[in-house]
């Protein structure tokens, strides 16, 4: 029944010994550090509803408790990203070229990070040093499931650098970036690449 149909589903997620007709009368919710808060809230919205409708509003605090346990670094960064996303979806502000994330690869509140942008279908680059783009317009990154990507080329490309109309005549144009680091990701890094980025932006108009 469903009981079985459950146990399938979350099999490789249950301790030996659970059973869910023994060990889902009291519940609790906690996550990881680095969660979406927004992804938190629905699914506790989503166990208090069941829990409500199984026990009934009046018991619902006997049968399930959450805690917040979201840093709080994690989720400025997050909501910062989010903003930026609504700033390039806004027809009414500036695209953005691209957001750049900052942080080591093996960084969970990082990845997350690049998760946002990635998902809304804006152009962005997970690097972990500033090393990770170089003069010859190319940038070492970490894609969304993990895979490193080596010399990507090219990282800044024409239409970020100029704008170019129905003749063909090229006018630079503002590279416009937004950019977000890890909780744990030194300052000096992200000067450090946004740095690299303008000087190879002055390159690319410089020399075409």
């Amino acid at each position: 029944g469903r009981a079985e149909e459950f146990m399938a589903k979350f099999a490789k997620a249950a301790s030996a010994h659970f059973d869910p007709h023994v060990h889902l009368q009291k519940i609790g919710l906690a996550n990881q550090t680095t969660m979406y808060k927004k992804e938190t809230r629905a699914i506790g919205q989503l166990l208090q509803k069941t829990m409500m409708k199984k026990f009934g509003p009046d018991l619902l605090n006997d049968h399930y408790y959450e805690f917040d346990t979201i840093c709080d670094a994690t989720q400025v960064r997050q909501d910062a990203v989010d903003e930026l996303c609504n700033m390039h979806d806004d027809a009414t502000k500036p695209d953005l070229d691209f957001i750049l994330v900052v942080g080591g690869f093996d960084s969970s509140n990082t990845a997350h990070l690049l998760e946002i942008p990635q998902m809304r279908g804006v152009t962005s680059f997970h690097i972990n040093t500033a090393d990770c783009i170089q003069a010859d317009n190319t940038i070492r990154h970490r894609a969304i499931n993990g895979e490193i990507v080596e010399a990507q080329f090219p990282f800044l490309k024409d239409g970020m650098v100029w704008d170019i109309d129905d003749d063909g005549v090229r006018t630079k144009k503002c590279l416009r970036v937004g950019v977000t680091s890890g909780a744990s990701t030194p300052d000096k890094e992200v000067q450090d690449a946004l740095g690299r980025i303008m000087m190879l932006n002055k390159i690319r108009g410089e020399n075409e």
